[in-house]
């Protein structure tokens, strides 16, 4: 499945390390914003979901 609707996070920075966030079936695909050619990971839709609590639980030390 080719992911659809790409984006970038709103706080992203040109000049920073990003990656970018794209619909993929009922999950979500993500690549890196500077070389989009080099291809995408999936994540199906529970997996996604707990990576996105992770993240706001700040469970990554970031």
């Amino acid at each position: 499945m080719s992911p659809s609707y790409w984006r970038e996070p709103s706080r992203s920075n040109p000049n920073d390390n990003c990656v970018e966030v794209g619909r993929a079936g009922a999950g979500a695909a993500v690549r890196d914003s500077k070389d989009r050619g080099a291809g995408f990971i999936t994540a199906g839709a529970a997996r996604w979901e707990d990576f996105l609590a992770a993240v706001k639980a700040d469970r990554f030390g970031g």
